[in-house]
């Protein structure tokens, strides 16, 4: 898969935008990358696209922005010399298609039937926009057309929110989903872009989901770990269970009978996925420790950001 296709799934959400005016193209990049998310698919609905895409890559270099509704291969062209790094296009059409993969530009065309679908496939493609989702039948319809083609992954577009967003990403052949709920043309016109901010980072907020698992507490040793646990399931109620060289109170609590590397132990944070977790952490400078990733079935389950809070480490892991 292309490098851009990559990060684009990292990035979980696509912002797909119309501006009608190029002079909003700068605070309105700005308000995407403060709020979290730093792409953007500027539509070639309006005049303003062209100089938009334009003003977006020369103030922002690093952000991941594309051209949608490209129609045509000198709108490929317009786009690509404007500063785009991908192409999206709202139906399949095969001059498009066959420009971009010789002079290998990212592209995902829209599909919404089986036929598409091979057609995409015939061409190599790896990655394709589902458009219109929610029109075409939503998450269901896409399951069930999707079954028989294991080796294409989907970009949901057209009718997706904060109320849909989360089925759409759970389900394991979507790579990520394109949405305006965060940059309507009104909040745009309006020149509201701290309020952009505040939906886009609510969109982040959502899609990673964090929330507290547990907390692990260490101890000197088993002896001391066991009367941890004994005060604390005398006080709260909550049964005892053995885990990896440690017990758990409930679910809530883990008192840690080896001493962690850390003053105190461990807060343990799930998230809807680990992956775009570290990512987002990542662009505010969070790295992970070397070494503590951890897999199974493909699927990166746990990790340990590098800092410590109160003493405690910060562990992320998979919902």
């Amino acid at each position: 898969m292309h490098s851009i296709l990559k990060e684009i799934g990292l990035a979980g959400i696509i912002p797909v935008i119309a501006l009608e005016k190029a002079e909003d193209a700068e605070p309105l990049a700005q308000s995407l990358i403060e709020g979290g998310l730093p792409c953007a698919e500027v539509t070639f609905r309006t005049g303003a696209a062209e100089e938009s895409i334009e003003r977006m890559a020369k103030a922002y270099p690093a952000m991941l922005l594309g051209a949608g509704t490209v129609l045509t291969v000198d709108q490929v062209k317009i786009a690509m010399g404007s500063g785009a790094k991908y192409i999206v296009s709202p139906g399949l059409n095969p001059k498009v298609v066959e420009y971009c993969l010789t002079n290998n530009i990212p592209i995902t065309p829209g599909v919404a039937t089986p036929t598409e679908i091979e057609v995409a496939l015939g061409f190599g493609l790896e990655v394709v926009k589902f458009f219109p989702a929610e029109a075409s039948g939503g998450l269901d319809f896409l399951k069930a057309i999707s079954a028989p083609y294991r080796n294409i992954k989907f970009i949901p577009t057209g009718g997706i929110n904060e109320k849909n967003l989360l089925s759409y990403l759970r389900f394991n052949r979507i790579l990520a989903c394109g949405g305006s709920w965060m940059v309507k043309s009104d909040l745009i016109s309006s020149r509201k872009f701290d309020e952009i901010k505040r939906l886009t980072a609510a969109a982040v907020h959502l899609m990673l989901g964090f929330d507290l698992h547990h907390i692990g507490i260490n101890s000197a040793g088993e002896a001391e770990a066991a009367k941890m646990a004994d005060q604390l399931h005398n006080i709260l109620g909550l049964p005892l269970s053995d885990g990896n060289d440690s017990l758990f109170v409930g679910t809530q609590f883990e008192i840690l009978q080896k001493p962690s590397r850390d003053a105190h132990g461990r807060i343990v944070i799930a998230t809807n996925s680990v992956e775009r977790a570290i990512a987002h952490l990542g662009r505010r400078q969070i790295g992970i420790r070397p070494g503590t990733k951890h897999e199974k079935d493909g699927i990166l389950q746990t990790v340990y950001l590098d800092l410590e809070v109160g003493g405690f480490a910060l562990c992320l892991v998979q919902a």
